[in-house]
């Protein structure tokens, strides 16, 4: 029989996506208030996947992400989810239609052996947390990579962001060491 632990940590990050490079980094201050200190970011990519958001945040889409000092429990996720919608409300533009958001914000969690994102969206693949949000394993981390599901994101598995994760996995790794 196991006995049940708590996990360890998990070094929480966020996407975001916007047309506007202003908000991307206007919206990554209201991010530390939530998340603490940014230790990593990656480099702004275009992001064209489609054309999805294009109607409510405009065309040339830029894709970020950052990652953030403290550990925590990876229970705070769908708190996390919650705390960042209330960040694209806030940053959003009511005249704007459909819904006036200028930035969408995708949090999520690294392990050693996977990344986790929360969703709003339930699909077969999502286990429920709370208050609406679901979580999904998007990438998995085994032969010294991150590799991919068959319902992973496109951006997810784009050279830059999969280096940017091995790279933010090397922080955590050394951070657990540092902390015991």
């Amino acid at each position: 029989m196991g006995i049940p632990r708590e996990p360890k940590p998990a070094k929480y990050f966020v996407a975001l996506l916007s047309s506007n490079l202003e908000y991307l980094t206007g919206v990554e201050t209201d991010l530390i208030s939530v998340l603490g200190a940014i230790d990593c970011r990656s480099q702004t990519l275009c992001w064209g996947i489609s054309q999805f958001y294009e109607k409510e945040m405009g065309p040339k889409l830029l894709r970020r992400f950052v990652s953030f000092e403290p550990l925590r429990s990876p229970e705070k996720l769908a708190e996390v989810k919650l705390a960042t919608q209330q960040l694209e409300e806030k940053h959003s533009n009511p005249r704007m239609q459909p819904s006036g958001r200028r930035v969408n914000l995708d949090p999520g969690y690294l392990e050693a052996g996977k990344i986790v994102l929360a969703s709003t969206k339930n699909a077969s693949q999502r286990i429920y947390l709370r208050s609406g949000i679901y979580a999904e394993a998007t990438l998995l981390y085994y032969a010294g990579g991150f590799h991919g599901c068959s319902y992973t994101y496109p951006d997810y598995l784009w050279p830059e962001t999969l280096a940017f994760s091995s790279s933010l996995r090397s922080i955590y790794l050394h951070q657990l060491r540092a902390h015991g």
